[in-house]
């Protein structure tokens, strides 16, 4: 059996490799054990999946090993995104979740999270229990109980998720604002489970028009993730005359944005946006909270408007515990999660394109435009993603090298804080910063920029290039 270890957001792995039923029989049972332990089993686990290839069978597989552990639990009767499954725990008063995704990785991937009874994604501690507990059950047969006897005992219950759920985003989003402006909007799904939810919330409010809306467990044979490059025929009919494109990945927790002019919006772009929006629009005031690689523009946004802000690693486990905990307004990461108060203390691609729409109906004008005026009243951000092949022993020379040889200034501009909370990051004094952060699965170091211009974004890119190259061998 191979080595189960939980990343950023649940356990991801190669199907037919290592990502198959007897690994995932075992996961499944130490987290019946976990939620045993909480004292909540008799409230039943929620369990939801996605499009990819078995994602249902292993869920009913693991609806029958909870059952065997005496565990009721609430199976969809359908693929279903994460924030919905995330939605349906606290809707039901449940002990938690059981999510079988792989979010936007390749077709060949497929993954399993706990979501526990909060809604919120699961934290450190909680996936080192269970990770644990798989320990304890490796190697063991793992019994189940047959479909028909669990549903005969009540012990699974099969039912759709999708009213409440879309019945809440209406009472948070105002859709009557979003029909007055008539908009003209493109959606893709990218063939998986935004399709029957998108659709039915803005095919009732715009003039709305999709494509690939049928399921496809190659995902077209690309990536179900909304960044630029996979949204490519998106963006082209957006161009031949619309108010925006909305996309969303695979399990529907991210979303992805074009604008009027056909430009794709990033979530460092959207982000600032959507939290200018809640200010100004909605009035809404508090804390805000994001990410160590997220634009720093929310900053200069929430500080004109004396809001603090909470920085939290990567992962969205630390947004959503700080919007529980802190009231946070919003959330969001550069990797495209977000949420807002009154929602979940999870990120869900659902709620941001459709607060996009929302964006565009309260401020009457183009996204575009919407995007320059805050260049203009807070100043240009620009921002990107390096991803570089880096193995144990060059992250080990890297990282020693940023933390205790690091120079006193980059490109002639000072280095006024170091933030090493996850990664290594290097603040320069004209508000520019880089990102070393390794990756805990892959042998990637992940390299995230910001400045204020795009000549300026590249030069510091091409610094924290010649430092990742000049530092990554032994001396």
């Amino acid at each position: 059996m191979c080595k189960i270890k939980f990343g950023t957001d649940g356990w991801r792995a190669v199907m037919c490799e290592d990502f198959v039923l007897p690994n995932v029989k075992v996961v499944v049972r130490a987290i019946a054990e976990y939620v045993k332990s909480t004292g909540l089993s008799d409230r039943g686990i929620v369990i939801g999946y996605d499009t990819r290839f078995f994602s249902d069978r292993f869920a009913e597989w693991s609806a029958r090993i909870l059952a065997f552990s005496g565990i009721k639990s609430y199976l969809s009767a359908e693929d279903v995104p994460t924030p919905v499954t995330a939605f349906t725990i606290r809707h039901l008063n449940a002990a938690g979740g059981i999510m079988f995704t792989a979010s936007h990785n390749p077709y060949y991937y497929n993954g399993i999270k706990f979501i526990p009874d909060n809604a919120a994604p699961a934290t450190p501690e909680v996936t080192k229990k269970i990770e644990e507990l798989v320990g304890k059950f490796t190697g063991k047969e793992i019994e189940a109980l047959s479909m028909e006897e669990a549903e005969s005992r009540g012990l699974i219950k099969k039912s759709c998720f999708a009213s409440p759920y879309l019945e809440h985003l209406k009472k948070i989003i105002d859709f009557e604002k979003i029909s007055s402006a008539q908009l003209d909007v493109w959606y893709d799904p990218m063939y998986a489970t935004g399709r029957r939810y998108a659709p039915v919330l803005l095919g009732e409010y715009t003039n709305f028009n999709s494509l690939h809306m049928n399921r496809d467990l190659l995902f077209g044979e690309g990536m179900p993730e909304p960044v630029e490059r996979e949204l490519v025929e998106l963006i082209a009919r957006v161009k031949q005359g619309a108010d925006m494109g909305l996309a969303n990945d695979g399990d529907a927790d991210r979303f992805g944005i074009i604008d009027d002019l056909g430009e794709y919006l990033s979530p460092n772009m959207f982000l600032p946006m959507a939290l200018l929006h809640l200010i100004e629009n909605r009035g809404m005031k508090g804390p805000v909270t994001r990410t160590i690689a997220t634009t720093h523009l929310i900053d200069r946004i929430a500080k004109k408007y004396g809001l603090p802000v909470i920085e939290t690693p990567v992962g969205f486990k630390y947004i959503g515990n700080n919007m529980l905990d802190h009231g946070c307004i919003m959330g969001g990461e550069e990797s495209g999660g977000m949420s807002i108060k009154g929602h979940l203390p999870e990120k869900d691609g659902i709620l941001a394109i459709s607060l996009a729409a929302e964006v565009r109906a309260y401020y009457g004008r183009p996204l575009s435009e919407i995007w320059r005026d805050i260049g203009e009243r807070f100043g240009d951000a620009h921002s990107k993603r390096i991803d570089l092949h880096c193995d144990d022993e060059m992250k080990l020379h890297l990282f020693k090298y940023l933390k205790e040889s690091a120079p006193s200034d980059v490109l002639g501009k000072k280095i006024v804080n170091v933030n090493e909370i996850d990664g290594v990051k290097w603040e320069l004094d004209d508000g520019s910063w880089m990102l070393f952060r390794a990756s805990g699965t892959e042998p990637l170091v992940r390299i995230y920029i910001e400045a204020g211009s795009r000549e300026l974004m590249d030069k510091v890119g091409e610094a924290a290039m010649k430092i990742f190259s000049e530092n990554t061998v032994p001396v």
